[in-house]
Formats: C-alpha cells, sequence, structure tokens
C-alpha cells in the first residue's frame, strides 16, 4: 500500500475511534482503552468526567469489572495523550 492510502487509513480510524469515544461519553457511559502494557485481563475506562480508571476482569466469566485503582491526574493526561490526541 502507499504511503498515503495508510495515512488515509489511520486517519480513517482514528476519527472513528474519536467519534466512539464521544458517543460513549455522550451517553454517560465510560470509553475502553486497551494498552499493551496492561494484563491481557486488564484495560483503562475513561469517564465522561475526565476520570481513568485501571480496571480487570477476575476470571473469564466475569462480566463486570474491578477497579484496580483510579489515575492520577498526571497519569490520566498521560494515557490521553498517548492514545487519544492522534
Amino acid at each position: 500500500m502507499h504511503t498515503i492510502e495508510v495515512t488515509l487509513l489511520e486517519k480513517i480510524g482514528n476519527d472513528a475511534v474519536k467519534q466512539l469515544r464521544h458517543n460513549k461519553h455522550s451517553l454517560g457511559l465510560p470509553f475502553m482503552i486497551n494498552a499493551e502494557e496492561l494484563a491481557d485481563n486488564e484495560c483503562y475506562l475513561e469517564y465522561p468526567d475526565g476520570k481513568i480508571k485501571l480496571v480487570a476482569l477476575r476470571t473469564n466469566s466475569d462480566r463486570d469489572f474491578t477497579i484496580i485503582r483510579e489515575l492520577s491526574l498526571i497519569e490520566a493526561m498521560r494515557i490521553r495523550n498517548e492514545f487519544l490526541q492522534r
């Protein structure tokens, strides 16, 4: 694929993720952020009020996340900059 096509596909994908995030927050729901540095059963949840929590599914049959901890303001800013400001 040509560089221009790849760049266009990346933009389309990033725009779709931003729209999904906006839609989730407008409904009062958290937005899930997956990160390679986390364990397979962990992810971040970003809430409409700006808080980000590290959560996990404790077992394969869990249907609800268990909160591990809430990120500090600085940690939350880092996560947003790394994953959401592309």
